[in-house]
């Protein structure tokens, strides 16, 4: 079935459900690359007024990926809840903007509507909005998890502590853990990439996090980036596994790519529920994604990266994980040129991550050979701070030594932090104060001698 719409007397025409929404996409590099993007601002806008006409129940007789040939389709169409559907079932992509935008539509509403929106949807609708209707919607969305600690609630910003290492050495890596804390980050994951391949690596990695945890009583969670097949072998040996990570994508050629498909995530977050480490929710998984990821496996389908990525979500949504975040910038200039286009995708990905009940954070990042800099990233992490993200990334010095590319630092997290009055998730903010590290007003305090993690951890170094 083809989409039409007229524009200044000429009439643009659009193959199918795909092509329309490639072509309404902003301006992006990954989706020239593809070949599927617009080739005119008035094609662009022509694309968008036929999307805005579009009922929102196509999406659920036109598949942009078939069904017969990609499991993650399946996945969606399958579990889609009608009933949480019905009370937008008769609006086009366009009325859906406006129902989204209105004073009448809040939080209570969007935690119902959730199951009912497929991420081609939420997709579709992002591509009708300015950025400040992305960030005036998400800030509404709200998706509340837990495992030692509560993620997503309002006025609450989680940071990950990635204490990374070129080596993984471990006194190199305790070093940037203590750094963090000491800022106050660490509350929604420390998460380590490691350098290191082999169970044994991974083993010390994870009991070294461990014993932090649990030496000092901190309320949050560890995680080793690493293979899933990694950490479930990891958890049958006995390792100290909190969360399970995987990077996921909006394709089964995608995930394929990464080693893996639904049966194996399934698998996994089983093996990690087996260990009941959590102690206020079972929220076990956490992933990643990026725009990009499906044109770089060449495992797009003709379908443009933003709408994939929406798609992953729609993976990670059926695993209730207590983090995802979009690596926003990691690809490269090949899929998001510049520091516009990454800003945009940003807004964006969390925009739809939200909307489908996902609890979504940013990592604020690019590459050095991007046209970008720090100052879009301030630009970005701002935005997103204002529309709610649930975490982003807490990086020495904001340069990852082992990854290579550039990230947010301690420093930029206190900066949202206290710019905007955001908090910590509430049982790690009360163990700061009880290790005085921060005020009741949630600041820090200086350094003395009454910081108890500090002279702790100077006791435990001391010969």
């Amino acid at each position: 079935m083809g989409y039409a719409h007229t524009v200044g007397g000429a009439t643009w025409r659009f193959a199918d459900l795909k092509d329309l929404l490639a072509k309404a996409t902003p301006s992006r590099s990954g989706d020239f690359l593809a070949g599927i993007a617009a080739t005119s601002a008035e094609q662009r806008m022509a694309a968008r007024m036929a999307l805005a006409e579009t009922p929102l129940a196509r999406f659920l007789d036109e598949a942009v990926v078939p069904y017969e040939d990609d499991e993650v389709t399946r996945l969606i169409l399958d579990t889609h809840d009608r009933q949480a559907f019905a009370p937008i079932a008769h609006l086009t992509v366009g009325d859906f903007r406006d129902w989204l935008l209105s004073d009448d539509t809040g939080t209570p509403e969007f935690g119902s509507l959730a199951p009912g929106v497929t991420p081609e949807m939420a997709a579709a609708v992002s591509k009708l909005m300015r950025n400040q209707d992305l960030i005036v919607v998400a800030k509404k969305c709200r998706v509340t998890t837990k495992f030692r600690n509560t993620q997503g609630l309002p006025g609450r910003l989680g940071i990950r502590l990635q204490p990374n290492h070129p080596t993984d050495d471990a006194k190199g890596i305790a070093a940037s853990m203590l750094d963090g804390l000491l800022y106050g980050c660490g509350d929604a994951v420390i998460g380590i990439n490691p350098a290191s391949d082999g169970l044994p690596a991974f083993m010390n990695l994870w009991r070294m996090m461990d014993e932090i945890i649990r030496r000092f009583g901190i309320p949050t969670q560890s995680c080793v980036l690493t293979h899933v097949t990694n950490q479930i072998r990891g958890i049958e040996a006995g390792a100290p596994v909190d969360l399970v990570f995987q990077s996921v994508g909006g394709t089964q050629k995608t995930n394929e790519s990464f080693g893996i498909d639904l049966a194996l995530l399934t698998e996994a977050r089983e093996a990690a529920l087996s260990l009941k480490r959590g102690t206020l929710g079972d929220n076990v998984m956490y992933f990643e994604t990026g725009q990009g990821s499906a044109l770089s496996a060449n495992a797009h389908h003709g379908v443009d990266q933003q709408t994939l990525e929406a798609r992953a979500y729609g993976v990670a949504r059926h695993f209730k994980p207590l983090l995802a975040n979009s690596v926003v910038g990691f690809i490269g200039p090949e899929y998001l040129y510049d520091g516009k286009q990454i800003i945009r995708a940003g807004l964006e990905d969390h925009f739809c991550g939200k909307l489908l009940g996902v609890p979504l954070g940013v990592d604020v990042c690019y590459t050095n050979h991007a046209e970008a800099d720090q100052d879009d990233m301030d630009t970005l992490l701002t935005l997103l701070g204002v529309a709610g993200v649930t975490f982003v990334m807490g990086v020495p010095g904001s340069d990852d030594v082992m990854l290579n590319y550039q990230s947010t630092s301690f420093h930029d997290a206190l900066y949202l932090r206290n710019v905007l009055g955001l908090k910590r998730a509430p049982e790690f903010e009360a163990w700061l104060e009880k290790m005085q590290l921060i005020g009741p007003d949630g600041r820090l305090l200086p350094h003395s001698g009454t910081n108890r993690l500090l002279s702790a951890a100077n006791a435990l170094a001391a010969p």
